[in-house]
């Protein structure tokens, strides 16, 4: 799924995806970035995986020390650093974010909202497992993905996207049971309680799993349980 973003849902369409959400969806965005704010910290450095076009990443650096955004979509990254202004806190990369430059122990908080475990189309064991070498010991992981009770207000919301010729028409015939999928090659489905519960386990790490505005549900990790064994899957 990370070539659709970079060749087809990038900068400013990415954008428009955005700007007609329904208000209900609008809190759900919503929802998530105070959640995100609620979990971080005046000095923390914090990395957005999957940052897009700056829409979470410039709304953190106001309340932490340094915010990075990493995307492998370079007309995202450029809308973002557009949008920044004088900002001097933050830095959008062109970054994979299951094989990142930056050393061990970098960031105090690393976050993934809106779907990207499941959405950027990469093993999730692995886009963990690099999230963790990244984080610092004793920082903290977030990531999202929807509420299985959101089902009806996320297909809703790629409908209109669909229509506005932002994805390919929705294939009915296989979407559901909280896969969406389009025509054009988009497939994004979404990790439950259960599913976070079990990566975390296999990871030897420990997640607290929280529901946020019956929209969105985050996995947050702080701390190591065991060495993770590797493995290519979970």
């Amino acid at each position: 799924m990370t070539d659709y973003y970079d060749r087809r849902l990038a900068g400013s369409r990415l954008r428009r995806c955005y700007e007609l959400a329904s208000p209900r969806v609008q809190q759900y965005l919503e929802a998530e970035i105070e959640h995100l704010l609620s979990r971080v910290g005046r000095e923390d450095d914090v990395l957005e995986l999957g940052c897009g076009y700056g829409r979470v990443a410039l709304r953190l650096a106001d309340s932490v020390r340094r915010v990075v955004g990493i995307d492998t979509a370079q007309e995202s990254l450029g809308l973002a650093r557009a949008q920044a202004g004088d900002r001097t806190n933050y830095e959008f990369a062109l970054m994979d974010a299951v094989d990142m430059s930056f050393p061990d122990g970098t960031f105090d908080v690393v976050a993934c909202v809106q779907n990207g475990i499941c959405a950027f189309g990469v093993d999730p064991e692995r886009l963990l497992r690099e999230a963790l070498r990244v984080a610092k010991p004793g920082g903290r992981l977030l990531f999202s993905s929807y509420s299985e009770r959101f089902w009806d207000e996320r297909l809703s919301w790629f409908e209109a996207q669909s229509a506005a010729g932002l994805v390919g028409a929705i294939d009915m015939r296989a979407t559901g049971n909280g896969v969406i999928v389009c025509e054009d090659g988009f497939r994004a489905g979404a990790m439950s309680a259960a599913g976070f519960e079990a990566l975390c386990r296999f990871l030897g790490v420990e997640g607290d799993i929280l529901e946020v505005d019956g929209s969105s549900l985050f996995c947050e990790i702080s701390r190591r349980l065991r060495p993770a064994p590797f493995s290519d899957s979970v």
